[in-house]
């Protein structure tokens, strides 16, 4: 979205796609369905195959995710011969395999731009063959080349976040906006819709433990997730504010003192653009436990287990404005505010050397640019 939001403002013309549509709606429910299962009910298996993926990338050969997704080309083909686009962005490996897939078969592809949403190079990323690779952090481009990847098609231009993340305003007005008491300490915990039986313990133990004390509120946001909204809102406890899904995600942010949150790679810098301290919980093992890893020893964020005794430290953030004030210095440091702007400059000049313009002209609109912004 974020990427969207920023070519619209450049005048571009865009298509969020699902590729897996092209070949039916009932194959891309699938794959939502099978993910969000191992996501939600069983994130040791989530786990156990990024494991095996990490083992299998060693071996001198491709892998099942590169050939499973060759069945795509004919339909990913007939799409792009209908439809024309300039340059492809792709923040997913599934669409990046479906367009090597079809580079190594001789048919044309727009330019590809893959953007890495995770803090480390997940398994696979270095069978894929595009065009540019936009990285979180100029100090993971080593790990990404490490893989194998070309480091002159590595852009350390960080995670894109939409503008509403990045808006500077004063917390005393997003919670005027939000009708929260500026007197209170608030400590926000979202991440309902993937994180399963973890995260709907540390709001349980985050409510026993904010119960006697009259200056903290707790807001529990379940987005998606009907079963945890229900469950909580049927408690009706005092000092605990119960939302569904909101639009309001960057405010609720920039209105409380603490963040508790699973990793997530995209939620994760969403949090710090908006300069929040964040406590991360109920890691799914793979990549988030590498995405909590990067956080915490930049000192973006701490990592916690979620029981009681570890969820005490939100507590120790909480009452220490010096610490907060440290985290969130650390993550202005760390956190590229200009990523979607840089990405799509990017897009830009793939655009302009695809159709014959000199390299390097940054500031000339390709004018028309079609982008395709795969999910």
């Amino acid at each position: 979205m974020a990427l969207a939001e920023e070519l619209a403002g450049r005048g571009h013309h865009t298509v969020m796609l699902n590729p897996y549509t092209l070949h039916s709606d009932r194959t891309a429910d699938w794959i939502n369905r099978v993910y969000l299962l191992l996501a939600q009910k069983a994130p040791g298996a989530f786990g156990a195959l990024y494991g095996a993926g990490e083992l299998y990338r060693r071996l001198p050969f491709r892998s099942p995710v590169y050939f499973a997704n060759r069945a795509m080309v004919p339909v990913m083909q007939d799409y792009l011969k209908n439809n024309h686009f300039d340059v492809i962005i792709t923040p997913h490996l599934f669409p990046a395999e479906i367009l090597t897939n079809m580079k190594r078969e001789g048919l044309c592809t727009p330019a590809v731009v893959f953007v890495a949403t995770d803090y480390i190079c997940i398994p696979f990323t270095e069978e894929t063959d595009c065009d540019a690779y936009v990285v979180p952090s100029a100090e993971l481009s080593g790990v990404f080349a490490d893989y194998g990847l070309p480091r002159e098609r590595l852009y350390p231009f960080g995670i894109p976040v939409q503008r509403r993340f990045r808006q500077k305003e004063s917390r005393e007005e997003v919670r005027a906006r939000l009708g929260l008491d500026p007197d209170k300490k608030y400590i926000l915990a979202a991440g309902g819709s993937m994180g399963g039986g973890s995260i709907r313990r540390a709001i349980r133990i985050l409510k026993e433990e904010t119960a006697g004390r009259r200056d903290i509120e707790l807001i529990a946001i379940c987005g998606s997730n009907r079963r945890l909204y229900e469950e909580l809102s049927a408690e009706e406890l005092p000092g605990m504010r119960v939302i569904g899904y909101t639009r309001d995600m960057a405010d609720y942010m920039k209105a409380a003192d603490v963040f508790v949150t699973k990793p997530g790679g995209l939620s994760s810098t969403e949090a710090a653009a908006c300069g929040v301290p964040i406590v991360h919980v109920a890691a799914i093992p793979g990549c988030e436990t590498c995405n909590a890893r990067y956080f915490s020893s930049h000192g973006m964020s701490r990592a916690c287990r979620t029981t009681k005794d570890g969820l005490r430290s939100i507590f120790e953030i909480l009452d220490h404005e010096e610490i907060r004030a440290e985290m969130i210095r650390k993550q202005q440091e760390q956190v590229h505010q200009d990523a979607a702007a840089q990405i799509c400059g990017l897009a830009e000049r793939l655009s302009l050397r695809r159709r014959g313009s000199v390299p390097g002209m940054e500031t000339e609109r390709a004018g028309g640019m079609a982008a395709a912004l795969e999910r």
